[in-house]
């Protein structure tokens, strides 16, 4: 048996990005493990613990045992909670105990996607206990680790992958969350079309339509007069999507046109990451 079809493009992005990782951590010098990165809270090394702890948890390993401090500013909720335990654990590990753990785990998960024979619809343990079929999680896992490696290369200025596997996984992860910012979060008005026209490296063109019970849908065909479109970078579009920046501070890289009202509900609710 091998790798399901279904499941191969997840596991090629997760092994591009675990690779970009490993390339941009493995020469930094002790200090440079300290380095702020565009998650609140979390320096590179909170983020290749991040990166660790769930490909622990994709291996079947159980939990550390931790008690979080309580002065973490950055974890407001149950989900940032769980995330953080797997962090807070390894924040006192040093630059090779991190890259030696890393190595060590991305030696595990290939063996585990080279011998993984189970059904993309399995269901395995996601956060916070939740159970998620196989497909989804590594959907989510080869999402999640590009979207860090973007982190890494920007606090490091090693800027770089916006083309690769995982860029074109985050391309339709992020997507298929926007019909619920439109329509729930923007609340846009029912019979309405809003049009999102992305250039550079990822190129795309899509339509939210919202229909008459109030309900968002992505598709592909075009808008004859949309209620608004956004034009805007790639990158830029990543950074929104996941919370990386506010739209004021990306205002000169968006061009917004439509009701105004609209556009600025929509932009204010363009985070789709928790």
């Amino acid at each position: 048996m091998s790798l399901h079809p279904t499941l191969q493009p997840y596991a090629d992005a997760w092994t591009h990005s675990i690779e970009a990782i490993s390339e941009l951590v493995g020469p930094l010098a002790e200090g440079e493990w300290n380095r702020r990165t565009p998650c609140p809270g979390w320096s590179v090394r909170d983020m290749v613990s991040h990166v660790i702890g769930l490909d622990c948890e994709m291996l079947g390993d159980p939990r550390p045992i931790h008690t979080l401090p309580r002065d973490l500013y950055h974890v407001t909720n149950e989900h940032q909670r769980y995330m953080e335990m797997q962090v807070d654990v390894r924040r006192h590990h040093t630059a090779p105990e991190m890259t030696a753990e890393l190595e060590y785990t991305v030696i595990r998960r290939n063996r585990q996607l080279r011998n993984e024979s189970r059904d993309p619809g399995t269901k395995v343990r996601g956060p916070l206990g939740a159970e998620v079929t196989l497909e989804d999680a590594m959907r989510y896992r080869a999402f999640d680790i590009w979207v860090h490696e973007q982190d890494l290369r920007a606090t490091l200025g090693r800027p770089g992958g916006l083309d690769t596997p995982g860029a074109h996984i985050a391309r339709d992860w992020l997507l298929d969350e926007m019909p619920r910012v439109v329509a729930e979060q923007a609340k846009a008005p029912r019979s309405s079309a809003i049009v999102l026209d992305v250039h550079g490296p990822v190129e795309f063109l899509r339509t939210i339509r919202v229909d008459i019970q109030g309900r968002g849908t992505l598709e592909t065909a075009p808008a004859l007069g949309p209620a608004a479109t956004f034009t805007l970078d790639w990158e830029t579009f990543v950074l929104l999507a996941c919370g990386r920046v506010t739209a004021e501070a990306v205002a000169d890289r968006v061009k917004a046109e439509g009701d105004p009202q609209l556009t600025s509900a929509i932009l204010r609710n363009f985070t789709v990451t928790k």
